[in-house]
């Protein structure tokens, strides 16, 4: 599920790089995975997006099942399976393109530990009590219902289980327009509602912040 069709009608969109904004306003959609490939794993992301933070801050361990959900081409979900060699990532994305392309990368790239689900717009599309951890990058702005899906990522957690969520500051450079952005206390209530544990963690990014939330053991 690269992202959600929210009230505002925009395609999917994940762990883009908002240069522009791309897929904001009108129907963009994001089915064509080796064109969004270019602007989604983009090396120059690398500067502003900080991938090595935001996975410092997931504390994973090296045998832990991670959910990379709205995994878009897999910008992150071919890092987080280098991370977690002796365990498992599923990268979910609701565009069936996006979920092809994740599914050859992790073949072309000799990740046997990464595989990818189709999820939908309401659901992510994991088992309860499957994973370790979430990472949710530039999605959650985009989710229609945050406090049911947050629900959903609560089920699908294992006891102690972590939900990092990293999106956009309100005065960031890049990212969605303004009204689209969200300030980090409405994602801490989201996930307060769907009985988690969060706040706002002490990782710093440039253009982000991030989120992370726990479920007691």
């Amino acid at each position: 599920m690269t992202a959600q069709h929210g009230k505002h009608g925009q395609g999917q969109h994940g762990h883009h790089g908002h240069h522009g904004h791309h897929g904001h306003g009108g129907n963009h959609r994001f089915e064509n995975a080796e064109q969004w490939a270019q602007t989604f794993d983009d090396p120059a992301r690398d500067e502003w997006q900080k991938p090595d933070e935001v996975i410092r801050a997931m504390q994973l361990g090296p045998a832990m099942t991670v959910a990379d959900v709205g995994a878009g081409t897999g910008y992150f979900s071919v890092r987080l399976a280098r991370a977690v060699p002796q365990g498992q990532v599923i990268a979910t994305d609701i565009e069936p393109d996006m979920v092809a392309y994740l599914g050859e990368r992790a073949k072309k790239e000799g990740l046997a530990n990464l595989r990818a689900v189709k999820a939908s717009a309401a659901a992510s599309g994991l088992a309860a009590q499957s994973v370790d951890a979430v990472l949710i990058v530039d999605v959650w702005h985009h989710i229609e219902d945050r406090v049911a899906y947050a629900r959903d990522l609560a089920a699908a957690l294992r006891p102690g289980g972590r939900v990092v969520i990293v999106d956009f500051r309100l005065d960031a450079t890049k990212g969605p327009p303004p009204e689209m952005r969200l300030p980090p206390e409405k994602i801490i209530a989201d996930l307060t509602a769907a009985g988690l544990v969060a706040k706002v963690s002490a990782v710093a990014l440039p253009e982000q912040y991030i989120i992370e939330a726990t479920r007691a053991r």
